[in-house]
């Protein structure tokens, strides 16, 4: 019987030795405000899949050549950034044609790492449908300000952004020590400076909380339960959430990394925390 569990261990651990990584779509388009940190998480997740070999990055990036607006502008200046924003919109909605059901079949996970505003994704529906089917949702910090105007994504997310105060320094409470997002931590996770999100449409018994403050992250600093992190399911699908990742310092662990405030361990404290929380949600761990 010992020689039998033996060879069944083995058997396991070449078997995961040679399954293939998974592959997951990495989303970084807006049509609201665009985070400075986005190109620290592109290249912070893309490494994470590299090192751990455990997952496969494509990057769905924003367009070149997005017009802005200007207030006093001229009536020629408005008709001229109109047509230039029709034309940019045709090439946000091509590039974020991998999000169509069809395409989707390809992928076992989808990560929205800073996306903004309400995104022309092909088939709405369609997208919650695949997640509900089991495949992996991991949002990450202003995931949670995307398709405001629909709530069937604020649940499947389960939160939507309701502000921000100024950035400060927190101390996370780790409510789970044994998720993968959060084994890594101690009691408590202190965080020099981030920018915190307060959210609305949370709802505490839908979500399996990871970790949270104990007060209001903004005057007055009102003691309570305010979320950072959680994870949930959603049909047979999983979903991980962390509203972490403003600074590009709490990001990047780039030793050179201008005006960095946060130091490298808690940039590496953050880049396990979300490397936990994408295999989890992708069934990489339990």
């Amino acid at each position: 019987m010992k020689i039998l569990s033996t060879l069944l261990v083995t058997a396991l651990a070449v078997t995961s030795l040679h399954a293939e990584p998974k592959r997951v779509l990495v989303v970084t388009t807006t049509t609201g405000f665009r985070h400075s940190s986005i190109p620290n998480l592109e290249k912070v997740i893309t490494q994470l899949g590299q090192d751990s070999g455990e997952f496969t990055v494509e990057l769905v990036q924003q367009p070149p050549g997005k017009p802005n607006s200007k207030k006093d502008a001229t009536p020629e200046e408005k008709a001229a950034y109109k047509i230039a924003g029709d034309k940019w919109e045709v090439s946000l909605k091509a590039a974020l044609q991998k999000l169509s059901p069809e395409s989707l079949k390809n992928y076992d996970g989808v990560i929205f790492a800073s996306t903004t505003g309400n995104l022309p994704i092909p088939d709405m529906q369609g997208f919650l449908d695949w997640i509900k089917a089991g495949h992996a949702f991991i949002g990450i910090h202003a995931a949670s300000d995307t398709f405001h105007g629909f709530p069937e994504f604020i649940a499947m997310l389960g939160g939507e952004f309701a502000g921000h105060g100024k950035q400060l320094g927190v101390e996370c409470l780790n409510e789970d020590p044994q998720h993968p997002a959060t084994g890594h931590l101690g009691k408590t996770w202190t965080i020099t400076q981030e920018e915190m999100y307060q959210f609305k449409n949370y709802d505490a018994t839908k979500v399996h909380d990871l970790l949270d403050l104990d007060k209001k992250p903004a005057a007055p600093f009102t003691p309570g339960h305010y979320p950072v992190s959680w994870c949930k399911p959603f049909g047979t699908g999983k979903v991980f959430y962390t509203s972490l990742g403003h600074r590009e310092d709490i990001i990047d662990a780039d030793p050179n990394l201008k005006g960095r405030i946060n130091s490298i361990e808690i940039s590496k404290a953050y880049q396990a925390h979300i490397l936990g929380g994408i295999e989890w949600a992708l069934g990489l761990q339990k």
